[in-house]
C-alpha cells in the first residue's frame, strides 16, 4: 500500500508541474490535480484498447475530477484527426502512427509544442526519440509505444511437423517455406487487405539489402522509387508473396485477411498456416483469444537478412502522442505518460515494446517479449518505418499510396517496373503538397 500511495503522490505531481508550466493562463486545473475533460483519438482497439484503458487508470485515480474521452479509430486515425482539425474540433491529444503525420500537423500549426515535457522526455528516452519527435528543433511527439518491426512468428508445432528451424537468411526462409508447404500446411499468414503490413515486409527487405544511407535517402525522397535499389528489393519481396499457393487463400485470400485474422491464423492449434511476418506487437492482438503459451506453442526469430554477414537491423516503428489543445489536463497527462511507470503497466500485460529506457526489462510479460524488446534497443542498424516518415498521402492512408500500390503488387508480384513506377508518381505527388 505504501507503494502504492508513493505511486499516486508520483503522479499527482506530474500533474502539478503541468500546471506550473502554464501558470495561471489555463485556469482548468485546481490545486488538488487536474479537472475537466480531455479527449484522445488513438488507433489502439480491443486488446490493445483495454490496455491503454489500464494505463490511463491510475493517472484518472488520482485525478477524480478529470473526464477522460478514449477513441479507438484503428488505421482510420490520419482521416479523424485531420477531419476534426479541418472542422475546428480537434482531440485535445492524438497518438499518430506515422511521424510524418505530425510534421504536417506542427508545419501547419494545428500541433502545439510540447516542450514542457522535455525535461522528463529527455530524462527516459534515448536522444533518437526526441529527434524524431521534433519538428524544425521544437519538441511535439512523445513516442509512448514503439515496435520493433523486424520479426517473424511462427506456430511452434506446425515448425516441428515440418522438421524445420528458424531460418537466418531469406534464401533459408524461402527452403523453410517449402518444406512447411510439403508438410501440408500454408507457410505464410499475409494480412493484404491491411496495407501497411505490405510497407513493413518491403522495408525489412530493403533495409537488409540497400543499407542504411540508401534508406535514409529512399526516406527522404531524394532518390526516386524508381531507383535500381528499390526495384531489387522489390524483387526478392516478390519471392515471398509471389509464392501464392504457399500463402493461406493465396493471392485473393491474402487481400481479404486483416492483420488480427493473420495472427489468428498462425496463434491456434491446429494452424491455418505457420507464419505471420509482423512486429513484436503480434501476440498482444491476440491475448485474449489464444490458447498457445509463449516458446511452447508459439515462438520469434529476427527477420532474415537478405546478404551475408550484414549488422543485426531492425525496422521499428511507434506511436507518437501529439498535443492539439494546450490544457492544464493534456499536459499533465503527457507528462504522465512519459514516465517509466506509466509504460510499465502495458509492458505488464504484453504486446508491447517501449521506448522508454528506463522500463525494467522485467517488466516484460515473457522471455519472447523481452527479446524483441532487446532487439529494439540493441540493434546494430535501426530505422524508423520508412512509411510512417512520409507525407500521409502517400505513407498513411487507406486506399491509396505505399498502402495500395502494394496491395496491388501482391496482386501481380512480376510488375515490379510497373509498381516501381507507380510508386514514384505517388509520392512526387504527396511531396509537391
Amino acid at each position: 500500500m505504501r507503494n502504492y500511495r508513493w505511486y499516486l503522490a508520483a503522479v499527482l505531481a506530474l500533474g502539478l508541474a503541468a500546471l506550473a508550466a502554464v501558470g495561471t493562463a489555463g485556469g482548468a486545473g485546481e490545486r488538488q490535480g487536474v479537472s475537466g475533460s480531455v479527449s484522445i483519438i488513438a488507433k489502439w482497439t480491443g486488446d490493445e484498447q483495454a490496455s491503454f484503458q489500464a494505463v490511463l487508470a491510475p493517472f484518472k485515480k488520482a485525478n477524480p475530477g478529470l473526464k477522460i474521452k478514449y477513441t479507438g479509430a484503428g488505421d482510420n486515425v490520419p482521416q479523424i484527426v485531420s477531419t476534426a482539425i479541418a472542422g475546428g474540433n480537434p482531440p485535445d491529444i492524438a497518438t499518430l502512427p506515422q511521424p510524418g503525420l505530425m510534421k504536417q500537423f506542427a508545419e501547419r500549426g494545428a500541433a502545439k509544442p510540447i516542450t514542457f515535457a522535455r525535461g522528463v522526455i529527455a530524462k527516459n528516452y534515448a536522444p533518437v526519440w526526441l529527434s524524431l519527435g521534433s519538428v524544425k528543433g521544437k519538441l511535439y511527439g512523445l513516442f509512448f509505444k514503439g515496435a520493433n518491426k523486424s520479426t517473424v512468428w511462427y506456430n511452434v508445432a506446425a515448425f516441428k511437423a515440418a522438421g524445420v528451424k528458424a531460418p537466418a537468411t531469406v534464401a533459408q526462409l524461402r527452403q523453410v517455406a517449402q518444406t512447411i508447404k510439403a508438410s501440408g500446411l500454408p507457410a505464410y499468414s499475409i494480412a493484404g487487405a491491411d496495407g501497411w503490413t505490405l510497407t513493413d515486409l518491403f522495408e525489412n527487405i530493403y533495409l537488409r539489402q540497400a543499407g542504411g544511407a540508401l534508406y535514409d535517402r529512399l526516406s527522404a525522397h531524394t532518390i526516386p522509387w524508381t531507383h535500381p535499389s528499390v526495384k531489387a528489393a522489390l524483387r526478392t519481396m516478390a519471392l515471398i508473396i509471389g509464392d501464392s499457393d504457399n500463402i493461406l487463400g493465396n493471392k485473393s485470400g491474402a487481400l481479404q485477411t486483416d492483420f488480427p485474422t493473420s495472427v489468428s491464423n498462425v496463434f491456434q492449434n491446429p494452424a491455418k498456416a505457420a507464419m505471420v511476418i509482423e512486429g513484436d506487437f503480434v501476440p498482444g492482438v491476440v491475448a485474449s483469444s489464444t490458447k498457445l503459451k509463449p516458446i511452447s506453442g508459439y515462438n520469434v526469430f529476427p527477420f532474415p537478412s537478405v546478404r551475408p554477414a550484414t549488422k543485426a537491423s531492425v525496422m521499428g516503428g511507434g506511436d507518437v502522442v501529439v498535443m492539439f489543445k494546450d490544457n492544464p489536463a493534456a499536459r499533465a497527462l503527457i507528462s504522465y505518460l512519459a514516465t517509466p511507470q506509466a509504460a510499465t503497466i502495458w509492458a505488464k500485460r504484453g504486446g508491447f515494446s517501449s521506448p522508454n529506457k528506463n522500463v525494467k526489462p522485467g517488466a516484460y510479460s515473457d522471455a519472447l517479449t523481452r527479446k524483441t524488446a532487446t532487439g529494439l534497443a540493441q540493434a546494430s542498424l535501426f530505422r524508423f518505418d520508412l512509411s510512417d516518415l512520409q507525407p500521409a498521402a502517400f505513407g498513411s492512408t487507406a486506399g491509396q499510396g505505399m498502402w495500395k500500390l502494394f496491395q496491388d503488387f501482391v496482386e501481380k508480384p512480376t510488375d515490379v517496373n510497373g509498381i516501381a513506377a507507380k510508386l514514384e508518381a505517388s509520392a512526387a505527388k504527396a511531396y509537391k503538397k
